[in-house]
């Protein structure tokens, strides 16, 4: 079939194959080139990692750079589905599809599990599997995003929400498909809102991962784990770091600093990477990222300071967690890898440009052409105008579910 994008929203309910390939491809070139340009010397790099949430975004990159820069094992867990009669499958299947394929090519040990990370059940595959073919893990990534969540042992279903605390907010927002401005006022959360949110959101699935690999005995000395989250300028801080989701970061980082004492026991670590604002099916659901995000682009572009998820990762990769030298923490341990987003330089022309910003300059004051791309990237567009108009079968199988299935 010939493969379209068609979008509702900020959701494209299209993937293409081909494409989601392409983007796997090129951050595999970065992964390689950024690892072999790292300063000789005995620095200890990743053997065998775990990324939860591995199929799109800085877990997929996450993944990519373990891989493809330092030829670790990797063990990715995911929620996605394949195609079928109806609909092609989802960005992340292609893209953890076209992961495997390529490390198999590359002599690269990697295994996918394809569920419900949250579950118990979940939890007690990958621990049987790490036992079987990987061994203890000395890198566990943790990378997840979802709307909702159901409790492992109460079976309660908790959904999230994207509110302000305590008082209402107004903002600027933008439709990036169609250029309009306009603003958009929503509603303080309930108190019950806030609590499903950091159930869903926070750091107590994060914490029954390393519990479970903990229990059984599947942390390799000096372990490292991380955790992604965003902070973000007083631009969005009301509904983002503020908001819901920022109380959700605070109970993430809260179980950091909890983690962190029981690996530093072995010489290990614990720590939330703050990344920088990108162009993630994630952030354009929240009402006021687009047209940040969009202005962030046009001043860092133009800075010389843009980067995508695998240049991030690369950073956290080379620099934070297996350098030399690594960079300092801020005041509240964490890596701050949004650094060149927050500079006071930066900041200062992004909010300039939101003063001003309107429906009638919006295409001159912001990156509405690079938000459009990146977006539709992520669903495996506009890689390739040649391949999106040819005739491609949507049935892609990520080879290691597929032995597991014939295995069965």
């Amino acid at each position: 079939m010939i493969i379209r994008p068609q979008s509702k929203g900020f959701i494209c309910l299209t993937a293409h194959p081909d494409g989601c390939a392409k983007n796997v491809d090129e951050q595999i070139e970065v992964a390689r080139a950024r690892a072999k340009a790292q300063t000789p010397g005995p620095v200890r790099v990743p053997q065998t990692v775990l990324v939860i949430g591995a199929s799109t975004g800085y877990g997929l990159a996450s993944r990519i750079m373990a891989a493809f820069g330092y030829g670790a094992k990797t063990l990715g867990i995911f929620f996605e589905k394949p195609a079928d009669d109806k609909r092609t499958a989802t960005p992340g299947w292609y893209q953890s599809a076209a992961f495997e394929r390529r490390a198999q090519a590359a002599g690269v040990q990697a295994a996918s599990l394809n569920g419900d990370a949250f579950s118990s059940d979940m939890k007690r595959r990958a621990v049987s599997l790490l036992k079987d073919s990987f061994g203890p893990v000395d890198l566990v990534v943790y990378s997840l995003a979802s709307p909702r969540r159901t409790h492992p042992d109460t079976g309660e279903v908790f959904t999230s929400v994207l509110k302000p605390i305590l008082r209402p907010t107004s903002s600027k927002t933008v439709n990036f498909q169609t250029g309009v401005v306009s603003e958009v006022s929503i509603a303080p959360a309930e108190l019950t809102e806030i609590s499903q949110t950091v159930a869903v959101m926070g750091g107590d699935d994060w914490n029954r991962w390393m519990d479970a690999l903990d229990g059984a005995k599947l942390l390799a000395p000096q372990a490292i784990t991380v955790a992604y989250s965003y902070a973000g300028p007083e631009l969005t801080e009301s509904i983002y770091r503020r908001g819901t989701i920022g109380r959700a970061k605070d109970h993430l980082e809260a179980t950091a600093h909890r983690l962190n004492e029981r690996l530093a026991r072995t010489g290990g670590r614990a720590v939330v990477s703050v990344n920088k604002a990108l162009v993630t099916q994630a952030s354009s659901a929240i009402p006021v990222m687009p047209l940040y995000i969009s202005l962030l682009y046009k001043v860092m572009k133009s800075k010389g300071l843009h980067e995508g998820c695998i240049e991030q990762m690369a950073r956290l990769f080379v620099d934070h967690l297996y350098g030399d030298v690594p960079p300092p923490v801020d005041e509240h341990e964490r890596i701050r890898l949004d650094d060149w987003e927050m500079r006071p330089d930066v900041q200062r022309e992004v909010s300039r440009a939101w003063d001003r910003v309107n429906g009638r300059n919006v295409e001159e004051l912001a990156d509405l052409r690079g938000y459009r791309e990146d977006f539709f990237k992520l669903f495996g567009f506009g890689w390739d105008a040649g391949t999106e108009n040819a005739d491609v079968d949507p049935a892609i199988p990520i080879p290691s579910l597929e032995q597991k299935i014939q295995g069965a």
